[in-house]
Formats: C-alpha cells, sequence, structure tokens
C-alpha cells in the first residue's frame, strides 16, 4: 500500500478509479486506505454482483475454503467454474469427478485425482454451458461471484437443467462508493459521458 500512497502524492492524483477484479480484495482495500490517507477522491467501477432468482438453486459460502467443505459427502461431478488459481485447494476432495475448463492449457496437470479438463476461451454461450453440463453429466457447478453479464450462461444454464450451484461470495472491502458503467464513472469525474458528436459539436 505504501507504494500506490506515494504514487498518489507524488504524481499529485487527484481522482483513483479502482478497476480491479471483483475478487482482488487486497488491491481494493489498499485502494481504499491509499485515497483516505492522501485525500484523494476514489470510486470503484466493478460489476454488479450476482443475485439467484426463481429456480436458481444456490448455497452460498464466503470464500474457497468453504466450498471446498462444503464438498464433503458422497462423490459427485462437480463443474469447478474458477480458472486455475483455486483448482489445487479442491484436491482436499479428491473423490469428485471435477469438470475444469482453462483459457489456456496448463504446464503440469491439475493435482486432481479425477478430472476433464477443457481448454476454451469465452464468451461461453447458455446453449452451449448447458450441452457441455449435460455431455459430462454435471451434478453441481462450482463458481466465484463475479457478477456482470459476460459470464453469466453457466448459471442460466444450470437453473435451466435444475443444478445446485455453490456460490462463493466476494470477499468484504472497506465501504467506497462504487459504479457499475464506464459512463457512470465519467461522470462521477464530472464529464459529459455522450460523444460530442451526438451533441452535434
Amino acid at each position: 500500500m505504501a507504494g500506490l500512497t506515494d504514487y498518489l502524492r507524488d504524481h499529485r492524483v487527484t481522482h483513483l478509479v479502482d478497476a480491479t477484479h471483483p475478487f482482488a480484495a487486497t488491491m481494493s482495500r489498499h485502494a481504499v486506505e491509499a485515497a483516505r490517507l492522501v485525500g484523494v477522491a476514489h470510486v470503484a467501477v466493478t460489476r454488479r454482483a450476482w443475485e439467484p432468482v426463481a429456480g436458481d438453486r444456490w448455497t452460498r459460502v464466503a470464500d474457497i475454503d468453504g466450498a471446498v467443505a462444503a464438498l464433503a459427502g458422497q462423490a459427485r461431478r462437480v463443474m469447478l467454474a474458477l480458472g486455475r488459481m483455486h483448482v489445487e485447494a479442491f484436491a482436499a476432495q479428491p473423490h469428485h469427478h471435477y469438470l475444469l475448463r482453462f483459457v489456456d492449457a496448463p504446464e503440469q496437470p491439475p493435482g486432481l485425482p479425477h478430472h476433464t479438463l477443457i481448454v476454451d476461451r469465452g464468451p461461453f454461450t447458455v446453449m452451449g454451458d448447458s450441452q457441455l453440463m449435460q455431455a459430462h453429466a454435471i451434478d453441481l457447478v462450482v463458481c466465484k461471484n463475479a457478477g456482470g453479464s459476460g459470464a453469466d450462461a453457466k448459471l442460466i444454464a444450470a437453473r435451466a437443467l435444475g443444478l445446485p450451484v455453490l456460490m462463493i461470495d466476494r470477499p468484504a472491502v472497506p465501504g467506497r462508493t462504487e459504479c457499475y458503467r464506464p459512463e457512470d464513472v465519467l461522470a462521477w469525474l464530472g464529464h459529459d459521458a455522450e460523444p460530442k458528436a451526438e451533441r452535434g459539436v
């Protein structure tokens, strides 16, 4: 955090926009504290968190450890929709068969005794995710509440198929102003988000 604080001071920054991932909690906490110490206006631009709707079968857990613990019990076929960062933690529940989907092929195979690895890059569709879950006889989907509309196909597919979802909640960050669209950030900055061409300028 000291580095960010010094940067804000040295470069006489007046406005700080935190556009990190919703799960980059350490960076977001540092942004809140550094802005407070320096007296800089601060806003976070983030995605709206997902909320369950009719037909969803969610179980919410606080973090990755909670998700791993929730998988105790009988063996199931689990889609880990988490990327690669936290996959190794699920080796603590080795009796499940895990479906993994990575953007790039890993240098070393995941340390899960029973798994299927698919290398694919989104955006993914509801139809594609539905077919994927059916083809692999998925019983449960595990994902992080990244929010937004770019990665919710798996949730819509799970809802349509009646599959339960183990939803990992976002980490807590200190109170802050949040925006959900770039134009909202521009409005916060005091600019007009409307393109000049549309104003006849």
